[in-house]
């Protein structure tokens, strides 16, 4: 069973890292961070390849598609 981890106490972990360390968990952390991201547009592309091949998208003008995001 996990047992939750409080933020604070990881800050007060991280504290205790010497700066190299600090650095390299830092660069862990964003490495990690950019891996979910890249899922996350991976996963809506291929959403998208889906609604498109089930005839879900019409064609539009770019100025329709702002319009549209603005709206």
């Amino acid at each position: 069973m996990n047992t939750p981890v409080v933020f604070a106490d990881v800050v007060e972990a991280a504290d205790r890292l010497d700066p190299i360390a600090q650095a390299e968990l830092i660069a862990v952390i964003k490495r990690r961070l950019d891996e979910r991201e890249r899922q996350r547009i991976a996963a809506s592309i291929e959403q998208s390849r889906r609604e498109f091949a089930a005839g879900q998208c019409k064609p539009m003008m770019a100025t329709d598609i702002l319009k549209e995001a603005l709206s």
